[in-house]
């Protein structure tokens, strides 16, 4: 089933440089939503067209099973694809309660074999319950330089060697997590960045890369009925000014990378937070979460409390739980948990087109110039072209659920479903 093309010379100069000390190597898609940090891709040669049905295939470059369950999206590093994954110890793969391992596992991107696959943290039989869509693996690795950074909410965070070797773990950080973990960390300078919403005393972590010691740590500082969340935090660099942009219930945060000092927050009413905030057109875009969220576009150079002086407009329309926004042309584009797609000018809110694709969503646009690739949980992509208004241009499937967000490796999606993995190529 599928193609295989020759290994390229970048493929060749990457595998080498898998096998040498090198400070440097080659990541097609190192971290959740890429190497842009918001869902995007330069290359137009993605496919829209495809097929996994027995008897049927079109453009399936390979399949590879994977065992256990994770919602890690995955990253592509080298020659290689890394995901975490939660192995049950009853030897029910799917399973979410009980004693669980937590791996790491690599599968070479142009053949789709595994590479290996290895245990970082064992997860006790009385762990806490986790909602039905979690995981226990639901963070997306960072990779930075030749080191992978895993995080696993409240189990722990770790760092690896490109071969899956444990260079330093971290433990300390057992807050109480309600529904699971979520959020993945991110590397800013030489901080390993993740938020540790909890049930209680929700704060934002910063770890030493090299050894995984604490750096700071920055409480929320303020009162909320439900403090956990889950979302991912973003590096920003406005006009000279580095910030890291951490959303959590009722609030967000700007804080200084190098100390945690907070330079400016935004109160709101919202829990459970999600989606990765996006900077576009010198905005940030964030959505408030649960129960009704709201879309915020905040003006990032204010200090203090700045929800009266730099909130420039707000839209409560199908904004999403879960799914990131992406960045289109001059607009944002979302799509709600419920399957509503919404194009809206990012200067001033205006909604630009709103389309019912139908189905659920949890899994992150992937925007590639003005095409826009939304997957539903049950494996459905819809593919629209996005301008005054949007065009359905194509629809695919494959198998099981998709709750993780696409990854990009040269003119190739790679998809992780429940079943396993998928590279998705043009003829």
């Amino acid at each position: 089933m599928g193609r295989y093309s020759a290994i390229s010379v970048v493929c060749l100069v990457t595998l080498s440089l898998l096998t040498m000390s090198q400070s440097t190597v080659r990541a097609d898609w190192p971290e959740f939503l890429g190497p842009l940090q918001n869902g995007t891709s330069t290359n137009p040669k993605l496919p829209v067209e495809w097929s996994a049905e027995p008897g049927a295939e079109k453009n399936i470059v390979w399949f590879s099973k994977t065992e256990g369950l994770g919602w890690s999206s995955p990253i592509v590093v080298a020659n290689r694809i890394y995901i975490t994954s939660a192995r049950s110890e009853s030897n029910s793969s799917g399973a979410l309660e009980g004693a669980q391992s937590l791996t790491l596992s690599s599968v070479d991107v142009d053949t789709g074999k595994p590479v290996f696959e290895k245990k970082i943290f064992d997860q006790p039989v009385d762990a806490p319950n986790i909602h039905k869509k979690n995981s226990h693996a639901s963070p997306t690795i960072v990779a930075h330089q030749d080191r992978l950074y895993l995080h696993f909410g409240h189990q722990g965070t770790a760092c690896t060697d490109l071969d899956g070797n444990i260079l330093w773990t971290n433990r300390d950080h057992s807050y109480p997590p309600v529904h699971g973990n979520g959020g993945s960390p991110i590397v800013v300078g030489n901080k390993l960045i993740v938020t540790c919403d909890g049930g209680a005393n929700p704060y934002t972590l910063a770890l030493d890369l090299e050894t995984g010691t604490e750096v700071w740590r920055t409480e929320r500082g303020i009162t909320a009925d439900r403090p956990f969340s889950f979302a991912t935090p973003q590096f920003i660099n406005v006009d000279g000014r580095e910030q890291i942009i951490s959303p959590g219930s009722n609030i967000v945060q700007s804080l200084a990378p190098d100390t945690g000092n907070v330079l400016w927050t935004v109160r709101y009413d919202g829990f459970s937070v999600i989606p990765r905030p996006l900077l576009h057109q010198g905005l940030i875009f964030m959505s408030t979460g649960y129960m009704a969220p709201k879309l915020l576009a905040i003006d990032p150079s204010g200090s203090g409390d700045v929800t009266d002086t730099h909130l420039k407009w707000t839209f409560s329309a199908g904004v999403p739980n879960t799914p990131s926004l992406v960045p289109v042309g001059d607009q944002v584009v979302m799509v709600s948990d419920g399957g509503v797609a919404t194009g809206l000018r990012a200067a001033d809110g205006k909604k630009v087109w709103q389309k019912r694709l139908g189905g659920n969503y949890s899994s992150s646009p992937l925007a590639v110039g003005n095409r826009v690739y939304f997957q539903s949980e049950s494996g459905e992509t819809i593919v629209l072209e996005v301008g005054e208004q949007a065009t359905e241009i194509a629809r695919a499937s494959l198998p099981g659920r998709v709750f993780a967000s696409f990854a990009v490796h040269q003119n190739d999606l790679i998809v992780r479903a429940e079943g396993g993995l998928y590279r998705i190529g043009s003829p």
